[in-house]
């Protein structure tokens, strides 16, 4: 079965059109391979390939000779070439690059500072909503988005599949960014995450429960935010003169993987778990951060001590927006609610719920299903 990520080519499609080179990041096995060689391109390059790989001993020699749009995937694998590629660009005008690799944080320091002017960045999560279809979105919601666990043939070898992921990924994909972490270490604190898992992140209390440091705590978060699999959300700051709570959340992003953390098998054992609430935070917090097409740093959340919360909070065009996400069968009013719209100053509140009706709780405030979440926020 192949389902085509018309959303995610078009966007890739309009960076090409605008920069020289283009940088496609994102977890292993996302789909950033099979998304870049669907366009047009005149020349492929995989670094993991061991004949590739030799052909980049004398990377100068190679590539400028060349023209047209050139993929070299894996770049992390040879940073070295990020100066070359930015003196290629500028030399040599028929050329555009599209580069690919998982560890965002390298990637994006190395271009940032090589090729400042001459790259953008595109981050590729796994399927999403508009991929698949709103009709199958608790598939989605418990195998998760990438690729090969959602197109598994049961939830039994998607499961399967996603624990051998989690293990490659720590004693294969972890050292290969220079990091000596003992895996095993880090599939525990991997896990213990999992409990964390739309809450606030306490480094004070996850470091005694592991005997190490705030900052080591802080690292370690780091390294799984910087490699696509966490998002720590920041808490957004107002003068409202109440009391705001300054710590950051985490969600482990795709609930696939914390689903397999926490042996969540299927949908079954998903709806009789005690985590089946900060589940569905998670898996549409991140469908509608996609939506709406904003970048970690610029997403939020907002609570304080008197009790005032909102799970996800953005501004656009002047304007302040916020979205709540609810596992009930009908949502309604709450006190939160009208605290919110009034503290933030919101344009409109939507609540987000597994259900199939879109109904009105006031005139600024609405309850939608999944299937309103489309490719592109509708404000309306």
């Amino acid at each position: 079965m192949e389902i085509k990520r018309l959303v995610d080519l078009q966007e890739l499609k309009r960076h090409i059109g605008v920069f020289p080179v283009t940088a496609i990041l994102g977890a292993r096995q996302c789909g950033k391979t099979t998304l870049a060689r669907q366009i047009k391109y005149n020349h492929y390059f995989d670094l993991e390939n061991p004949r590739d790989l030799a052909k980049f001993e004398n990377p100068q020699l190679l590539l400028e000779g060349l023209s047209g749009t050139i993929i070299i995937d894996e770049i992390q694998r040879s940073p070295d070439l990020f100066p070359l590629i930015r003196y290629l660009v500028d030399t040599v005008k028929k050329q555009k690059y599209v580069i690919l690799g998982s560890a965002s944080r390298d990637l994006i320091q190395h271009g940032s500072e090589t090729l400042a002017g001459r790259i953008g960045f595109l981050e590729l999560s796994g399927f999403g909503i508009h991929d698949i279809g709103a009709m199958n979105f608790k598939t989605l919601w418990t195998r998760g988005g990438l690729p090969r666990s959602y197109l598994a043939g049961s939830d039994e070898e998607s499961m399967l599949w996603r624990e051998n992921y989690i293990t490659t990924f720590l004693e294969r994909d972890i050292p290969q960014l220079g990091i000596t972490i003992p895996a095993h270490t880090l599939r525990r604190f991997w896990t213990m995450l999992g409990t964390y898992h739309g809450q606030l992140v306490n480094y004070s209390e996850i470091g005694r429960a592991f005997g190490i440091s705030d900052m080591t705590v802080r690292n370690y978060i780091g390294i799984l935010a910087g490699t696509f699999m966490v998002r720590v959300l920041s808490p957004w700051y107002s003068n409202i003169g109440k009391r705001l709570v300054k710590s950051p959340k985490v969600y482990i992003r795709d609930t696939g993987l914390l689903h397999a953390l926490l042996s969540i098998q299927d949908m079954d054992q998903l709806l009789s778990h005690g985590r089946l609430g900060a589940s569905w935070e998670g898996f549409a917090l991140e469908t509608v951060c996609r939506s709406i097409g904003k970048r970690n740093e610029e997403v939020y959340f907002f609570k304080t001590h008197a009790g005032s919360e909102l799970d996800l909070f953005w501004q656009e065009g002047g304007k302040n927006w916020g979205v709540e996400f609810k596992y009930a069968d009908a949502p309604g009013m709450t006190r939160s609610m009208k605290s919110v719209m009034d503290d933030l100053a919101l344009e409109r509140l939507w609540v987000v719920y597994p259900g199939k009706d879109r109904y009105a709780l006031e005139e600024r405030i609405t309850v939608i299903p999944p299937a309103d979440i489309g490719e592109r926020w509708n404000y309306r």
